[in-house]
Formats: structure tokens, sequence, C-alpha cells
């Protein structure tokens, strides 16, 4: 099992920037990944970013790359987004996600948090 705290979130205006963090705690190894999720109401929950090997390696969805930035702190299990250059289309509830096997891509993730909402919006 692995338990997820997110923090962060909010509005702010298009142009803007905002930091999602979050904390994973229990079965996690090197080969974890931890990830970023979004979902707006009535599609379905895409990726957004993953990290994995101890931050080492990332992927990015084409829509953010760029814009936002996700890192892990080295030895720890805490990820964050820099989101910066936000636009309206990014509004959405963004989660914290975990991968404890490893990852392919956006695939593998089974933990997720409750969600955070981000909304951009002048």
């Amino acid at each position: 099992q692995v338990q997820l705290v997110q923090s962060g979130g909010g509005s702010v205006q298009p142009g803007g920037s905002l930091k999602l963090t979050c904390v994973a705690s229990g079965h996690m190894y090197r080969s974890s990944c931890l990830g970023w999720f979004r979902q707006i109401p009535g599609k379905g929950r895409e990726g957004v970013a993953t990290v994995y090997a101890d931050g080492d390696y990332t992927h990015y969805d084409d829509s953010v790359k760029g814009r936002f930035t996700i890192s892990q702190e080295k030895g720890k299990n805490t990820v964050y987004l820099q989101m910066t250059s936000l636009k309206v289309e990014d509004t959405a509830m963004y989660y914290c996600a975990a991968a404890a096997q490893g990852c392919y891509g956006f695939r593998g993730f089974t933990f997720f948090d409750q969600g955070t909402q981000v909304t951009v919006s002048s």
C-alpha cells in the first residue's frame, strides 16, 4: 500500500504559476514511479508528468512540455510539479499518483490521492 498526501493548488490568472507537492509513504522502492495526472469533468483522467529512479528520469505529456517541471527530492518520496505559463485549459483536478512496481509512460499507476483543484481564469 502507498499513501499520498498532496498540497498546493488553487486559482491563478493565465500566465501565472503554481506548485504542487506530494509526499508518498508506504511500499515505495527506487524502481517506483511518482507522477501527476489531471481530470476535467466529463473526461477521463490523463497523465501530466512522471518521475522515477529517484528523480533521474522524467516523462511529460506534450501539452505541458516546456511549461511544467516535475522533480523529486533525492532519497525522499516527495515529488513536486512546478507549473508555469498556465493556460485556461490547464484547469482541472490534479492527482498525485504512485506506481510502486514501476511504470511505463503513464501506465502502471495504481495509487492516487484525493486530488486538488487547479483553476486558471482571468
